[in-house]
């Protein structure tokens, strides 16, 4: 396996509070002989388990890094058994430019593993997390929001693997990071994000889903922030007990059928907001046609009944957005 060409700047091994970067090498106009620098940060007393916690693999998403940050500033190490591994904002570069995907190469990261050593910043990056950090880890958490595109009703994901150990420990760190709705991926999972990345690896790991819209939502930020510090009781890196939480509903995508997409081109006039549960043939919204203003408006309906996960936070659509996720029970 080619070694990742990318260097932290701290010792991951190292006791007590480590801050520095990641130094992704990749001459352009912005920076020609230098490197583009990622923010690692390492707490660490002595032996335990070892948590990789991300966020900002879509840099327009914000809720996440905010809560990571608090952990960085809040945590006392010397209550620490083991580590924690800290990426605030895994793609940097599209964070800046509060891009979903970044701006250096046009890649989205959670759309690039297992990367390649030789590829382009984001596929660095990944090449990077599967190859170096997903292999210390004991676990992981991939901490993600809707993004200035859409809006999720907040909830943790656990991957659906072959092997179904792997898959209870998912499901088991889904239940301890305490939100009431877990969505499991199942077949539709996309194989080139950091889930299935840490599936290969064999490393137990939840991402999130925290609400949307491009900022930071106070409310869903501070479940975010007591979730993963019940994750860190879970694994044994925090003494005490998990949140005790009522059992969570389980759910997932059955068929890409039962979502909405966009038809044609105009304002989505949404009536449903996520987290709702819906009827099939009940109306999810109108697509007005502002550039025909003498057409009439098309009714879109829910073809099956679930529970709106997502809805895009767009007002102008164009055919072939997504305007709905709809799941039903697992």
């Amino acid at each position: 396996m080619t070694k990742s060409d990318i260097i932290p700047t701290i010792d991951l091994f190292a006791d007590g509070k480590n801050i520095g970067d990641l130094k992704v090498k990749w001459s352009d106009n912005s920076v020609p002989l230098g490197y583009h620098a990622v923010p690692i940060i390492s707490l660490r007393n002595g032996d335990g388990p070892v948590v990789v916690m991300f966020a900002g693999t879509h840099g327009d998403e914000f809720e996440g890094p905010s809560a990571l940050m608090r952990l960085v500033h809040i945590l006392d190490v010397a209550a620490l058994t083991g580590q924690i591994i800290i990426v605030p904002s895994l793609n940097f570069p599209a964070m800046r430019a509060s891009s979903r995907v970044s701006p250096l190469d046009g890649v989205n990261l959670n759309r690039a593993f297992p990367g390649d050593p030789l590829g382009g910043v984001t596929e660095q990056i990944a090449y990077y997390v599967e190859t170096e950090l997903l292999p210390l880890a004991d676990a992981a958490v991939d901490l993600h929001s809707g993004g200035k595109a859409s809006v999720f009703a907040a909830c943790t994901l656990a991957t659906q693997t072959e092997a179904r150990g792997l898959f209870r420990r998912n499901l088991d760190l889904a239940k301890a990071f305490g939100l009431p709705l877990v969505w499991i991926l199942n077949g539709m999972v996309d194989y080139r994000s950091l889930n299935c990345a840490a599936a290969r690896a064999g490393v137990p790991m939840i991402a999130t889903e925290l609400g949307g819209g491009g900022g930071v939502d106070p409310e869903i930020t501070n479940a975010a922030e007591s979730g993963l510090y019940s994750v860190l009781r879970h694994v044994g890196v925090l003494d005490g007990d998990a949140l005790a939480t009522p059992a969570p509903h389980l759910v997932e995508i059955k068929s890409d059928d039962h979502n909405l997409y966009a038809t044609g081109e105009g304002i989505f006039d949404r009536v449903v907001s996520a987290g709702q549960s819906v009827k099939a043939g009940q109306t999810a919204g109108r697509l007005h046609y502002i550039s025909e203003p003498e057409r009439a408006p098309e009714t879109v309906v829910f073809p099956h009944s679930g529970v709106v996960l997502a809805h895009t936070n767009r007002g102008y659509v164009q055919r072939g957005d997504m305007l709905m996720l709809v799941v039903q029970d697992h």
